[in-house]
């Protein structure tokens, strides 16, 4: 009987390769995206040093959602992590889908992030 690997682990694969080809830097750093089913989570990570920059998630308090697992929720994380990039004085990032289809609630917090100031 053969079966077909779970969504998550094709998702790993994929996140896999392209981490391969793209890592972050103080200057310009890699911005991750991890979604689930309830919350969209994103940081800025210096992969040089090792370091988490920013972060931003549809749990902070700030943003006061109803629902946290839309469209809406990602476009209001992208603007609060592109808010906070610019703060610490970030213009540029590396985009790191995280192995996602640039689809929906990814593409959504995407555009909000270049909205907002940020480049990539």
């Amino acid at each position: 009987m053969i079966t077909k690997p779970d969504k998550n682990q094709v998702r790993k694969k994929r996140h896999a390769r392209v981490r391969a080809k793209l890592s972050g830097t103080a200057k310009r750093p890699r911005l991750n995206v991890y979604r689930s089913n309830k919350n969209i989570y994103t940081q800025l990570i210096d992969d040089v040093n090792g370091v988490t920059l920013a972060s931003a998630s549809t749990l902070d308090k700030e943003l006061n959602l109803e629902s946290t697992g839309n469209i809406e929720a990602a476009r209001k994380v992208g603007e609060l992590i592109a808010k906070r990039a610019l703060e610490k004085g970030l213009k540029e990032v590396v985009f790191d889908r995280g192995g996602y289809l640039y689809h929906g609630r990814i593409k959504a917090l995407a555009d909000a992030a270049r909205e907002n100031g940020l480049q990539f």
